[in-house]
């Protein structure tokens, strides 16, 4: 959410910003609500202390007998009250809607980022890796005769519709490696405290996250009022919500592995074949939650653990660094990570590593202590995908795939797998 304060100081910044991502011109609307919302507040103020001056009166007339008098101020409290009343509420309305609107508002996007209207606009910052010079027509992962009859999509459309999948035997375990692998790299290798967290949560947790009020239609609400995380990353940011930390007890940083869902209600015919694009997934999540100061720096760190994942496996892979036309809502600086996916003959995205700026803590109330004792700031968060495991699943079968249907692992994964590297054709693990 945006400082309202940042705004009245400089509209125009403010509007440049939002015209860096298509967005129209509000500060005047903005301005123009909060201060519709503060006049009210003070006439509110003002009534209250004629309430209050009034209200003393009473005793003094009561004290010299002048019962007239008594009877006047009495009433005039009373009217008083009531139009104070009134008036608060009036504020508290106005206030709610300028808080709305500021939420609907997406984050300011960081300097550096590139202006763009879409992913064609993005900017390659880094490859890695040697794509595969295959002496066969590579297939995509569900073609693949070790895969294929482990990647039952009729079953899971016969249980759950559309957009699911249900893995069976070696290929579920190979899913449930790259997890493991994930996981350990992240809390072993680079310093993350990994983290159980719940996949329901509240509205509040939502909105702290900047998942609502504008995106409920991307994620599901079961019928009692709870949201299935459409990421771990919002339980793990909103872990801090309405804290006010030491500042030495930053950077926080987490790692969890849970069930992810999405909606896709904007993706309707794109990439339904396959298991690139699921209502349910699975996703290593990593989140920072950091001092201002070190906010870009601790971009670079996340983004360095999701790019090492792919190194360890061999997966070839390009960071692009996205434009402003093609960032989410509350990023104001985000790097993908595409994984080279020979059946598709492209690079496909496999983690996005966002830094929010003080964006989700302003919602969220989630402030530090400075050390030297000043007054309590607003923490900088980030998240980032360290990796999705279903897209990382894909990446691993189709670079190892054989002609003759079997599928060759990355060595990382052996003492996930008890040291067999080698999926069959008849997708059995030697």
């Amino acid at each position: 959410m945006h400082d309202i304060r940042a705004i009245r100081e400089n509209p125009a910044a403010f509007d440049a910003a939002l015209a860096r991502r298509g967005e129209s011109a509000l500060s005047s609307e903005v301005l123009a609500l909060d201060e519709a919302r503060r006049a009210k507040i003070q006439a509110a103020e003002a009534a209250q202390a004629d309430q209050n001056k009034a209200a003393k009166a009473i005793g003094a007339a009561k004290a010299k007998g002048d019962d007239a008098e008594f009877e006047r101020l009495r009433t005039e409290v009373a009217a008083k009250k009531a139009e104070v009343a009134t008036m608060q509420i009036e504020a508290k309305a106005l206030d709610a809607k300028l808080t709305d609107m500021l939420a609907r508002i997406p984050n300011s996007p960081a300097e550096d980022v590139p202006d763009g209207g879409g992913e064609e606009d993005n900017v390659e910052v880094t490859r890695w890796g040697d794509v595969r010079d295959f002496s066969f027509t590579p297939k995509e992962h569900f073609d693949i005769a070790g895969v294929a009859k482990a990647m039952d999509f009729e079953t899971a459309a016969k249980i759950s519709g559309a957009r699911f999948v249900v893995l069976k035997g070696a290929v579920a375990r190979i899913h449930r490696a790259l997890a493991q692998f994930m996981i350990d790299t992240h809390v072993d290798e680079n310093g993350l405290t990994e983290v159980n967290s719940p996949v329901l949560v509240r509205d509040e947790a939502m909105y702290g996250t900047d998942k609502l009020p504008k995106f409920g239609e991307d994620s599901y609400q079961t019928t009692n009022g709870w949201w299935l995380v459409p990421t771990s990353e919002v339980p793990l940011t909103y872990s801090v919500a309405g804290d006010v930390l030491d500042e030495s007890a930053l950077p926080i940083r987490y790692a969890a592995h849970t069930l992810c869902f999405r909606s896709e209600a904007g993706s309707a015919g794109k990439d339904t074949s396959g298991m690139l694009r699921q209502h349910q997934f699975e996703k290593v999540e990593m989140v920072s939650i950091v001092h201002p100061e070190a906010s870009d720096e601790e971009q670079k760190r996340m983004l360095g653990c999701a790019e090492g994942i792919l190194q360890k496996l061999g997966i070839p892979f390009r960071t692009v660094i996205l434009c402003t036309g093609d960032m989410g809502f509350g990023a104001r600086r985000t790097y993908d990570i595409e994984a080279w996916v020979p059946g598709q003959n492209c690079y496909r995205e496999i983690s996005s590593v966002s830094t929010t700026g003080a964006f989700q803590a302003r919602r969220m109330n989630a402030r530090f202590k400075p050390a030297d004792g000043g007054k309590p700031e607003f923490l900088h968060t980030l998240n980032g995908s360290g990796l999705a495991v279903g897209r990382c699943l894909i990446a691993v079968l189709e670079n190892g795939q054989q002609e003759d249907g079997s599928v060759t692992l990355p060595a990382a994964l052996a003492p996930y797998l008890g040291g067999k590297l080698t999926l069959t054709a008849e997708g059995v693990l030697i």
